[in-house]
């Protein structure tokens, strides 16, 4: 496997790591820390194979993380440390689910109508933008030119949400359009008939 490969690989399974962990926080509400190292190997299971205390480390720094990015705190109960999901990593958990939906649409039927995203973002955000555009093209959207981008499947929830994440609500268009001139290569790029 080549270093680019690995890399790739290494980032897949850090992010793997901390949605669950995440998810694991939030749909307990509270997790004891000390808990966490010996229960998640079970509970993550379906990751590649690491070592034992390659996986506990990687536990501890992927909560480190995630305390740092705001998604969890840590509380003091009776001695024992536990972590706790914030309103932030609540919002992060629902955008990676609604970005995971997309993945999984491309299962789905067509219904021959394309979902076209525009955006306007002035210069002086031009960070934003450019967040925008490199989400835009890991989640699949097919660029037609610098602020048009077009999506085969129903993708307005997970739009909404990263509007409100990058906040940039009224510089983004959602729309939902029925023919698309000479769309040939994006139907072949989808895999459509």
């Amino acid at each position: 496997m080549g270093m680019v490969e690995a890399e790739a690989r290494k980032k897949r399974v850090h992010t793997n790591v901390q949605q669950a962990l995440l998810a694991t926080v939030a749909l307990t509400g509270v997790v004891l820390v000390a808990a966490i190292a010996p229960n998640a190997p079970a509970a993550l299971a379906k990751l590649p194979s690491i070592k034992r205390a390659q996986l506990r480390y990687q536990y501890r720094t992927v909560l480190g993380r995630l305390a740092a990015q705001g998604h969890i705190v840590f509380e003091k109960r009776d001695g024992k440390q536990y972590a706790r999901i914030t309103e932030s990593g609540r919002k992060a958990l629902v955008f990676e689910q609604e970005k995971a939906k997309l993945a999984n649409a491309k299962k789905k039927r067509w219904n021959g109508r394309w979902r076209v995203i525009i955006f306007d973002i002035p210069e002086r955000r031009r960070r934003t933008r450019d967040r925008l555009r490199n989400i835009m093209e890991r989640t699949g959207f097919v660029r037609l030119q610098d602020s048009v981008w077009v999506f085969p499947y129903d993708c307005e929830d997970f739009i909404a949400l990263l509007k409100a994440e990058l906040k940039i609500g009224a510089a983004v268009l959602y729309m939902v359009v029925e023919h698309i001139e000479n769309d040939k290569h994006l139907r072949s790029h989808f895999g459509l008939k």
